[in-house]
């Protein structure tokens, strides 16, 4: 298996980025909206990241740093469970320079905004970087070819499905979209699962619908831009993916209550027993391991969509550096920490999120205890990002407000990305 990915061409690194970088660098008031960029100072820092969802396991590697480093504690601090609501705090803190956030758990798509901010620091290359880390991910951290966020985690879609119903039904785990259809019928030809939910997603008007809906799009040939940064959103093969995805709300394919799901909604329906089919990140295998056994569900590739191969949106968070840290060189030296083979091991064993180490996907041990690592890398390897820009917030605002509209059957797909194109341009 190739260690390499395809270098994502969503804009990263685009000529978009660095006009709206320009933009932002010349609105600050003082020129100057962050704090130091020395990485000096040592003592307690604060780690701040999104809710813990793995029964303490954050916790219990942060620990195991207080018990070598006592003079340079890290204190946990859990945000939201929603990326929007993390965002707002984060800058909130840097708008008003406080130093009580010292190391923070960035998304990927905000890095480009924080860094043009000045709201964190540029990272140091030659300490951080290694030949094992996958380039796309690496990549990921960059603005303007420079290193202010290094990846802890990345993160790819893919099909969860309830194995033990597929058996009842005497079904094969589908590969293709209309194969997913026929599996659907089939199981709720079964009087005990007669109302079950088909293929669900996040498409509850929030980040997850930017990544849902970007999938669709991709995968039957479209963009939201190029690689120069022009807006080309309103594509015949942009129109035929959002009209599939309308199509599999209207026809049931898709339940109607996924337009309220966010991450964990779906995953509740799916333990349950009320979902068949669930595109989800891989953090959900812990959970379902722990709620249904190995035997009760499965994970497979996206499917095909017309012929084409399913493109699964690219995640992931970064560790980032406060400008308004006190004590930088303590952040930096967690972050060495923190990005470790030995705490990806770690973050795989205990929470199951991807690793950034291209080797951990090859490895034997690993591969025994987590056989989806196949699956997910492949995922990786096709995954498209999302627009890297400085003016992500308005951007996915924008997405969300043309396409939900569309999913409710309340306009068509020409009109919904007719007025994105409009929107985006306006953003340019």
């Amino acid at each position: 298996m190739s260690l390499s990915l395809p270098r994502r061409r969503f804009i990263q690194g685009s000529a978009l980025a660095a006009v709206l970088g320009a933009a932002a660098a010349c609105s600050n008031d003082s020129g100057d909206s962050g704090g130091s960029t020395e990485l000096t100072g040592t003592g307690p820092i604060t780690w701040v990241q999104g809710k813990d969802n793995s029964g303490g396991k954050v916790q219990e590697r942060i620990d195991e740093w207080n018990k070598l480093y006592p003079d340079e504690k890290v204190t946990l601090i859990e945000l939201s469970s929603e990326a929007d609501q993390q965002r707002q705090s984060f800058v909130n803190n840097a708008q008003t320079k406080s130093d009580a956030y010292d190391v923070i758990s960035v998304d990927l798509v905000w890095v480009a905004e924080f860094a043009a901010n000045q709201w964190i620091v540029e990272l140091p290359v030659d300490e951080l970087k290694n030949d094992d880390i996958i380039p796309a991910v690496w990549d990921t951290g960059l603005y303007m070819d420079k290193l202010y966020a290094m990846p802890f985690a990345t993160d790819s879609s893919m099909m969860f499905y309830r194995k033990d119903f597929l058996a009842e039904a005497g079904v094969e785990v589908p590969t293709t979209w209309d194969e997913v259809k026929s599996a659907i019928e089939a199981v709720r030809a079964l009087p005990a699962h007669a109302g079950i939910g088909g293929f669900g997603g996040q498409y509850a008007k929030y980040e997850g619908l930017t990544c849902n809906a970007s999938e669709f799009i991709h995968t039957a040939g479209g963009a939201f831009y190029d690689a120069e940064g022009a807006v080309t959103i309103n594509s015949p093969e942009a129109v035929k993916g959002l009209q599939g995805l309308m199509d599999a709300f209207k026809d049931g394919v898709i339940p109607k209550e996924a337009l309220e799901w966010k991450e964990e909604d779906g995953r509740n329906a799916f333990e349950q027993g009320k979902l068949l089919f669930y595109r989800q990140w891989p953090y959900q295998y812990a959970n379902n391991l722990e709620a249904l056994g190995a035997d009760k569900f499965g994970v497979a590739p996206l499917p095909s969509i017309g012929g084409n191969d399913f493109v699964p949106t690219l995640g992931g968070h970064n560790c980032a550096i406060s400008a308004f840290s006190k004590n930088k060189a303590t952040a930096l030296k967690f972050i060495k920490w923190w990005t470790s083979e030995e705490s990806e091991r770690y973050a795989l064993e205990t929470q199951t999120l991807a690793p950034i180490l291209g080797s951990l996907y090859e490895d034997a041990d690993l591969l025994a205890q987590f056989p989806y690592l196949t699956t997910l890398r492949e995922s990786l390897d096709a995954a498209e990002g999302r627009p890297k820009a400085v003016a992500y917030g308005d951007v996915t605002a924008a997405i969300q407000d043309a396409i939900y509209p569309a999913i409710k059957q309340e306009t068509t797909a020409e009109d919904a990305l007719s007025g994105l194109e409009t929107s985006l341009k306006a953003l340019v």
